[in-house]
């Protein structure tokens, strides 16, 4: 997980990545401050590099003087090499009440020049949007620009709100089309579900011929997503339409060769309070039915520094000696079961950075998961799976020495995400890098998330009145983040 160090631990805000000539380029915003918008490079997408900040707030009396906020990075249309990054900017003078939007240029993406033309800022119309300090909630959204190009034609997103309708309930995506450099011409809503108080952070994308539009939402902090047959919509959505589980937010999509990457931060606790963190990228894809889905990022592969196999990791040893419980290691499989009561088999030895795989094959209706970084009183994250109803939940479970009577345990939900259970023997790999951890079902990923209460400790499974065999179990060793 990307952040900052030095005095105390700086937020990084919404993210924006985009690779050029081998090199992955991440800008951010720090928040709380918002001042200035920082960059960052990387050859792996896991290891950054802070370089020179990108763009600062101007000095006081401009548009721009008192804060920065969600900006994107893209090809200039009008000049071969160049680049555009349009960003939102808030005013003092104003407190920081009317959202605009700017433009900056850059040859190289190092050195960036605010355009001061008079095009700039952009201030949305109130044609179809709220648009002044009476209306709604008494302060104008019109931020986190998308900049979209589909063949001859350059279309301006970001997240606004039109000016009708419940107040809680007027979030939309507006639209605006460049019709010649630097001149737009807004258009009605693309999309106004009548359903949010704000669509953050919108994004789209074009994949098998669909278009997909994807956006974070405040009420659940989650990532959301909607598609639609064209470019105007209508946009509709899934039975599920949640792209990134609760915690995860401000996903943009940026494409590394023929691949699009999904880039977000992460709000450990689960609220829009908690620290946040850049997650490692997940690779954005879509299935048979044409729902989004995330694959882990194929950069993990190059962190592994050794492959233990089943041979190699001997017999499970059971952790509380269950008596109802028993186990066995075969050439290219384990198995494991307990007929009543609980009861994890744990690999030898004790890891921090990892990588687990392997494939799942439960006899019987009982309770099963993954456990990782466990202590020898079983204290630790516990991955729970229901292969029947598809409901994997992690949590952090274990003694709380300075805890009342009733409070000495420490139980805590840490990320819960939903999927279709139509898999007896599913496919599974867990991810445990420094503070991230990452599940991945049939090779979608499932859960997300940062958390640092455990460090390092044992891995493995653990059955409640089930049987489990693991086929194929490998677990690949990483080497420590730098």
């Amino acid at each position: 997980m990307y952040s900052g160090y030095g005095f105390r631990d700086f937020e990084i805000g919404d993210v924006d990545v985009v690779k050029y000539d081998g090199i992955y380029h991440l800008f951010h915003l720090t928040l709380p401050n918002h001042d200035y918008i920082a960059h960052a490079v990387s050859e792996d997408g896991l290891k950054w590099r802070r370089v020179k900040n990108a763009l600062f707030v101007s000095d006081p009396k401009a548009w721009d003087d008192d804060m920065l906020w969600t900006m994107h990075v893209s090809p200039d249309p009008y000049k071969p090499g160049g680049w555009r990054m349009f960003y939102t900017g808030l005013c003092m003078r104003e407190r920081g009440r009317i959202q605009r939007v700017g433009l900056a240029r850059s040859d190289d993406l190092y050195t960036w020049h605010k355009d001061t033309s008079a095009t700039y800022p952009l201030e949305i119309p109130g044609t179809h949007y709220e648009h002044s300090l009476e209306e709604g909630r008494h302060w104008v959204s019109f931020r986190d620009p998308f900049c979209f190009k589909e063949g001859g034609d350059v279309h301006l997103w970001a997240a606004a709100r039109v000016n009708q309708g419940p107040i809680i309930r007027r979030g939309c995506v507006a639209l605006a089309k460049e019709i010649a450099e630097n001149q737009f011409e807004f258009r009605p809503p693309l999309f106004y579900p009548m359903h949010y108080d704000d669509v953050e952070v919108p994004n789209v994308i074009k994949l098998n011929n669909r278009y997909y539009l994807i956006g974070s939402i405040r009420e659940d902090v989650k990532v959301h997503y909607w598609y639609a047959d064209k470019f105007e919509g209508p946009y509709r959505n899934f039975h599920d339409n949640v792209l990134l589980p609760q915690g995860n937010y401000a996903a943009r999509v940026s494409r590394d060769g023929d691949r699009h990457l999904v880039w977000n931060f992460f709000f450990k606790g689960l609220t829009t309070k908690g620290q946040h963190l850049m997650a490692p990228p997940k690779e954005l894809v879509a299935d048979n039915n044409g729902q989004l889905r995330l694959k882990s990022f194929a950069g993990f592969d190059n962190l592994v520094a050794k492959t233990l196999t089943p041979s190699e990791l001997t017999t499970l040893q059971p952790l509380f000696n269950n008596p109802n419980a028993s186990g066995a290691t075969e050439t290219t499989s384990c198995w494991f079961g307990c007929t009543s009561g609980f009861e994890a088999f744990l690999l030898p030895g004790e890891y921090r950075d990892f990588i687990l795989t392997g494939e799942l094959n439960l006899d019987g209706r009982g309770k099963c998961g993954l456990v990782l970084r466990l202590n020898d009183s079983g204290d630790g994250y516990y991955l729970s799976l229901d292969l029947f109803k598809g409901i994997a939940q992690i949590r952090a479970w274990g003694h709380r020495p300075h805890g009342g009577i009733e409070e000495s345990f420490h139980y805590q939900q840490l990320q819960a995400a939903h999927y279709i259970a139509n898999d007896a023997s599913p496919s599974f790999s867990l991810v445990a890098y420094e503070q991230y951890l990452e599940f991945s079902l049939n090779g979608y990923v499932l859960l997300t998330l940062a958390d640092d209460q455990f460090e390092r400790g044992k891995v493995g499974f653990y059955v409640e009145s089930a049987h489990m065999r693991i086929d194929n179990l490998r677990l690949n060793l990483c080497d420590r983040p730098a």
